[in-house]
């Protein structure tokens, strides 16, 4: 009786500490969970209106603190007290790690203090796809919704299909969510390839060196289902992009968004739905290259070397009876390339490596039906009436019917609306030639290169003088 007492004295006490704080009230409530580096992980209601300061007055009885030693990290970045929760892209059961501060943790040049926090990540970082100068020009609040980074992957379960995804971001030795970053990523390659970007991990039990740098490692959870926990990872389709340049596609010539972009030095642009048909195309006529590395896979459709699409994720776009014809004809051409058959028999189609030099055939792990390699009737003495190609499959002559017009493929070119736009909107300054936008006001200009700082004229690009000044400081 006494154990049932205790239980229940217990589970009341869990349930005042999680769901009460203070005399606050939750009106809508978002489930997730706090890791400490005690090793505790606790499961609290927290309304997405409250301040990460409210999560610290939460927490920080659990762990023995006060409010102020308590740190909060979520996807590579110490919140800042001021930040509400539905500015932190969480969903249901994400989870968030809460530290104690340590004054001995190293901080980088031109960093924030521990007490200062920072923005969550999902609000700081701009679109990988992005150069210097789009980032640059980036000056409404509009212009910086739409040109937020925005990740597309390919969620296996339990959406199986493309959705839309979350940047995470761990440890690279011990793997542990309490890492902060000491600077946001800048294109895809600080995301996919490992050791390009440090930060502090707050796991006391890292297994990483003290002295030599910490790596981050990133990695996408799906945007749109609950959290399945730290584990729950996303493919990224990295080259399918928000169509922030406003670039047609190189089939229908529409404006669409997102688009993928081929992995070409001219980086072409297609819808999805041209991809699709492009995709389906190339599947009906068995068109797809089987790559060593790369696998059963697509190059850029207007033609481009090296174009070919390395993650073949990006065809879990077709419907799902495409891609089991797509994976089908992959095996098939696996065992093709092996030198294999495969049974002819209805039905049973079963790949089979044999030496080449044998003749008879016998489908062991299949129907058993015994059947000539030359002829792929059943076996049989002397020559053969009717000679095939031993391959099982039928040649393919048929065009693919997904024609590129060349003149389509001049202007979807995603590197190129990049160039037209800072040729546009921008002159280069006359002393070291770095593309500068006038964004309103007078003629004035300053190069926005530090090394130079040179001053000049819109309207001349001659370095600034009393003449310029008189003649047309304001157009």
């Amino acid at each position: 009786m006494s154990f049932i007492i205790n239980f229940i004295r217990k589970i009341l006490q869990t349930m005042l500490q999680l769901v009460s704080v203070g005399k606050r009230t939750i009106s809508n409530s978002l489930n997730v969970y706090i890791k400490t580096n005690t090793g505790c992980t606790l499961s609290v209601d927290l309304d997405p209106k409250w301040y990460i300061k409210d999560v610290k007055e939460l927490v920080a009885p659990r762990l023995g603190l006060s409010p102020e030693e308590v740190k909060i990290i979520f996807a590579g970045k110490e919140l800042h007290d001021s930040i509400v929760i539905e500015e932190c892209d969480l969903g249901q059961q994400s989870i968030l790690h809460a530290v104690r501060s340590h004054a001995s943790h190293r901080k980088k040049p031109g960093s924030e203090s521990p007490s200062e926090g920072s923005k969550p990540l999902n609000e700081t970082l701009m679109d990988l796809q992005l150069s210097d100068h789009e980032r640059r020009s980036v000056r409404t609040d509009e212009d910086r919704e739409r040109k937020r980074a925005h990740f597309y992957v390919y969620c296996a379960w339990p959406c199986k299909e493309m959705k839309l995804g979350k940047l995470r971001v761990r440890c690279a030795s011990c793997r542990s969510g309490a890492f902060t970053v000491d600077r946001d990523p800048q294109c895809w390659d600080d995301v996919l390839e490992g050791r390009r970007i440090t930060g502090d991990c707050q796991n006391d039990s890292c297994i990483g060196s003290d002295d030599g740098p910490k790596f981050a490692e990133f990695y996408f959870k799906c945007f749109e289902h609950t959290s399945q926990g730290e584990d729950d990872q996303a493919v990224p389709l990295y080259l399918i992009k928000s169509n922030v340049r406003d670039v047609p596609c190189l089939a229908c010539t529409d404006v669409s968004d997102p688009v993928l972009v081929f992995p070409c030095d001219l980086a072409h642009v297609t819808c999805l739905e041209c991809f699709r048909a492009y995709c389906v195309a190339r599947l009906r006529d068995r068109q797809f290259w089987s790559h060593p590395e790369h696998g059963y896979t697509l190059p850029c459709p207007a033609g481009c070397k090296d174009s070919l699409i390395t993650e073949v994720h990006h065809f879990r776009l077709l419907t799902p009876a495409q891609y089991a014809q797509y994976q089908r004809f992959a095996t098939e051409e696996y065992v093709l390339q092996a030198g294999g058959v495969f049974c002819p028999q209805p039905g049973c189609g079963m790949g089979i490596i044999a030496e080449p030099e044998c003749r008879r055939i016998t489908c062991t792990n299949g129907c058993g039906f015994v059947f000539c390699r030359q002829c792929l009737q059943g076996y049989h003495l002397g020559e053969c009436v009717h000679e095939g190609d031993g391959s099982g499959t039928s040649a393919s002559t048929g065009d693919c019917q997904y024609n590129v017009d060349p003149g389509r493929a001049a202007q979807a070119r995603w590197d190129e609306a990049t160039k037209v736009a800072i040729k546009v909107t921008t002159k280069p300054c006359p002393k070291c030639r770095t593309p500068t936008e006038r964004a309103g006001g007078c003629m004035h200009m300053v190069c926005t290169r530090p090394q130079c700082n040179f001053h000049w004229c819109w309207v001349c690009q001659t370095e600034w003088s009393r003449d310029c000044m008189g003649s047309h400081w304001f157009g």
